[in-house]
């Protein structure tokens, strides 16, 4: 880090956190291959979608070996050897819908699959860090970052619709890196008392958020709600707070007791942690509690991340103490983004998830089997992914992003 000119404290920098200057919290080119050590990892992985809709991956998977994890010593080897063994272990355990479920993870599957999180910090299920974050690789190396020049390494059942929604959450997290770099301006002006420093910064970080919004959007235009919640999202279902698989599961060669973990979600994602410290954004109760245990979903130095932006002077306080009209109108825009976006999401998950409930609903009770909704797994019908109730629980937490807006100028 940078010295400050004072010699005092020194300036907040964002280099210490495992976060890039020109893809934030992205992992920077994914490597596409292991060594050839695990190559009986990769060609079971990059064939989950046809092996899980075949009823064959468990097969598969009980016959592969027990490989050791001591090949494996970069960072990237880490984090693609934890996507490949984690899409396993959910086309694994869903391969039968929420009908037949597992009791127990195979020891040559579990226990490299515990070896590799303990040493990225990770929990053994698929995270958002995974399937976004370390999941991509472009078409054309040197074309653009784009929905159209981005594709996955690995997926789940459901063809094309999972490469939009995970390249479109991918998009969401690109979009916010130049909010990510402010944050560090904003830190650094509010610590240095210079409030147009800080003002400039949050007006380039309401742009961002913004930008995430748009991105957010293609989700309507790459993914079909039926598609989503028919077929993908049981593949994305943790083994916490799920009725299907109430005891959790057992990680052969691990432990004996079975262990529960909780699927993906938009809460593993550091962006909107960081916003709502930076923000002061406080969060209660049990969505408190949700988003704060999501936080063990991250990689460690994104978790450090947030907490070290929690430990910094107030910038609600610094706004307010400084009484200068450009820098409430940057800090009120920032919220009111952050609001838009949060109300955006919640009209995502409706399309995408409540409104196929109902029609699911709609379809059992006429003992219809036609459509692949009325075949989804009942007992998340208004569950997210990660074990939320989800809509009180995103209703709450934009409710919770309005009360900070600054009382002066809230809206009636």
């Amino acid at each position: 880090m940078a010295a400050a000119d004072s010699g005092s404290k020194s300036l907040f920098s964002l280099d210490a956190y495992h976060v890039s200057e020109e893809f934030g919290f992205i992992l920077p080119d994914p490597l596409k291959e292991l060594p050839p050590y695990y190559q009986p990892w990769m060609d079971i992985a990059l064939r989950v979608p046809e092996l899980a809709q075949s009823h064959e991956l468990r097969s598969h998977v009980n016959k592969m070996p027990l490989l050791s994890t001591e090949f494996l010593q970069k960072h990237r080897e880490l984090r693609l050897a934890h996507l490949a063994l984690s899409m396993m272990t959910m086309g694994y355990t869903w391969q039968e819908g929420e009908s037949n479920t597992i009791e127990m993870l195979p020891r040559n599957l579990a226990v490299p699959y515990w070896e590799v999180s303990q040493r990225l910090g990770l929990p053994p299920i698929l995270t958002h860090a995974d399937a976004a974050l370390a999941n991509w690789r472009k078409k054309d190396p040197e074309g653009p970052f784009n929905i159209e020049n981005l594709e996955l390494l690995v997926s789940i059942p459901g063809g094309d619709n999972v490469q939009g929604f995970f390249i479109v959450t991918l998009l969401v997290e690109m979009a916010a890196v130049p909010a990510l770099r402010n944050i560090a301006t904003v830190i650094n002006g509010v610590r240095s008392g210079d409030t147009q420093a800080v003002a400039g910064a949050l007006e380039g970080i309401s742009q961002s958020i913004q930008d995430m919004t748009n991105a957010l959007k293609l989700m309507h235009v790459y993914v079909e709600p039926s598609v989503f919640y028919g077929i993908m999202r049981i593949y994305l279902s943790g083994w916490k707070d799920n009725p299907c698989m109430p005891n959790g599961l057992i990680y052969e060669g691990v432990q004996k007791e079975p262990m529960a973990f909780s699927g993906g979600s938009a809460a593993q994602s550091s962006l909107l942690h960081c916003f709502d410290e930076l923000f002061g954004v406080k969060h209660e109760g049990k969505s408190g509690a949700f988003l704060t245990r999501m936080r063990d979903y991250m990689p460690p130095a994104h978790r450090q991340l947030i907490w070290d932006i929690s430990l910094e002077p107030s910038l609600k306080s610094f706004v307010q103490q400084q009484a200068d009209e450009r820098l409430d109108q940057a800090f009120q825009h920032c919220v009111t983004k952050l609001l838009e976006l949060r109300s955006y999401h919640i009209n995502v998950v409706s399309r995408f998830i409540t409104v196929p409930a109902a029609r699911a609903r709609q379809l059992r009770n006429q003992d219809s089997a036609v459509e692949m909704i009325s075949r989804a797994p009942t007992a998340l019908e208004e569950r997210g992914t990660g074990g939320s109730g989800i809509m009180s629980f995103l209703k709450t937490v934009r409710d919770e992003t309005k009360d900070t807006l600054l009382p002066e100028m809230k809206p009636n």
